[in-house]
């Protein structure tokens, strides 16, 4: 029986409030999200000006890159449960108006040391985000919509990349004084408006607005909940990490968006560099020419997990391999492409199918802990996640930095495509052994 037939439970008027609010609540996460970015992706695009004005080199500035990753990255193991104990929006807000202050903290500050450590705090500042906003969207959107509801987000987060981009180029035109450092200052208060309006139209789940829990029309899922609740109360808060972790699939879903996050940013950190160094354009025209790839990111978060949720919605596995390859084939051209249309539709592309393999994580993520810890579940992927891009980040920043070997780059990237391919086969021949013993019970 489909969602529209079956009301979830609802009267006809309840539903109606229930899905007018539960896109509300999927808008307003979804913006604010993309403007979290701001304060996150900003250290991309204001690495050009950072290499000229203070000399650093990049290296030096994968390193400072990747602080962030491991404190954003760990940060998800805390509050992925944290969130679902103390309140996801409470979280959601805090996190924000913190990585806002960090951000305009570090314009002012001249000691690459002392930003290493505003930039850590601010990993984890932002960490307090993601996986409360993804326990927030399984509060309001059933199991055969999650995918388009995560993926609907994920893709704002892509646009987050485009917004900064040009909230970076703005401000390093409009505010030439601060230097570098207006990269820094000017999306943060970008960040702090957006934060004041969100609570006003979030609502953390449907008995805030007077509703029922939603009853999910899928009667599997629906009593996965059940249970995952009672195991809570069974075995304690803490329980969660313990269930899902000692499931052999969820771990090979861990290698997946690990190199899923090698992937996105070895090409969101290092491509506004590459077409400096490589395309020879200046700083302000690289960033823009950059943005087709997380723009192409927005789109492949969209489309990728909306197209899951209506072919292989209980595995998600097949469009996992079917993107890693294009992902990797579209790489694959970028590398031997000159400046113009050809390079920039490859990039396009690259980002579309590295970034829609992303939001099938988060897909995955609600699927496997429902309602009860989802959220749990999304951080400790986003851990892995950041783990892998912590990694890039040093590595390929080494790399340049020695010697400028961006063809070695480019494979490395490729070659994560192809071991993300493996798991995921891996992982669906299990799933489908799974559902042959059960078959056969």
């Amino acid at each position: 029986m489909s969602e529209g037939k079956n009301l979830l439970g609802y009267t006809p008027e309840q539903y109606k409030k229930f899905k007018r609010n539960s896109w509300i609540v999927l808008l307003a996460f979804s913006i604010l999200y993309c403007f979290l970015y701001c304060g996150r992706q900003n250290l991309s695009y204001a690495m050009p000006a950072m290499m000229q004005e203070e000399g650093w080199t990049a290296l030096q500035l994968g390193i400072l890159s990747s602080v962030q990753f491991w404190t954003y990255g760990l940060g998800h193991l805390v509050n992925g449960r944290l969130g679902e104990i103390v309140g996801v929006n409470r979280l959601i807000v805090i996190g924000m108006i913190l990585s806002a202050a960090m951000n305009i903290l570090i314009g002012f500050q001249s000691s690459l040391i002392f930003i290493a450590i505003l930039w850590g705090f601010n990993g984890y500042f932002q960490s307090m985000l993601w996986s409360p906003g993804m326990a927030l969207l399984a509060n309001w959107w059933p199991g055969s919509k999650r995918g388009f509801a995560t993926g609907f987000a994920n893709a704002f987060s892509g646009l987050g990349s485009v917004a900064t981009a040009f909230a970076v180029s703005l401000s390093l035109i409009i505010f030439p004084h601060l230097g570098w450092g207006g990269g820094f200052i000017g999306p943060a208060c970008v960040m702090l408006v957006v934060v004041i309006i969100y609570p006003f139209f979030a609502k953390e789940r449907p008995s805030k607005i007077g509703l029922p829990e939603y009853v999910d029309p899928d009667a599997a899922r629906e009593e996965q909940d059940e249970e995952l609740k009672e195991l809570i109360k069974q075995k304690g808060k803490l329980y969660p990490y313990i269930h899902l972790l000692k499931q052999w699939r969820f771990d090979l879903w861990l290698i997946i968006i690990a190199c899923s996050s090698i992937g996105r940013y070895g090409l969101l950190t290092w491509v506004p560099t590459y077409f400096v160094e490589v395309f020879g354009t200046d700083i302000e025209e690289g960033i823009v020419g950059s943005v087709v790839c997380p723009l192409g990111m927005a789109f492949g978060a969209l489309i990728i997990p909306w197209v899951s949720d209506k072919v292989w919605s209980q595995n998600r596995l097949p469009w996992v391999i079917i993107s890693a390859a294009a992902a990797a084939l579209t790489v694959f051209g970028f590398m031997g492409a000159s400046p113009g249309f050809l390079a920039s539709t490859l990039l396009f592309f690259a980002g579309f199918f590295i970034y829609g393999i992303n939001s099938l994580v988060w897909a995955f993520a609600t699927d496997v802990g429902g309602r009860a810890f989802g959220g749990t579940a999304t951080g400790i992927l986003d851990c892995s996640a950041y783990i892998g891009a912590s990694v890039q980040a040093i590595f390929f920043g080494s790399v340049l930095t020695s010697s400028h070997n961006w063809t070695l780059v480019f494979v490395c990237i490729i070659g994560v495509m192809c071991i993300m391919i493996v798991a995921a086969i891996i992982a669906g021949l299990g799933t489908g052994q799974k559902k042959a013993d059960e078959s056969a019970a």
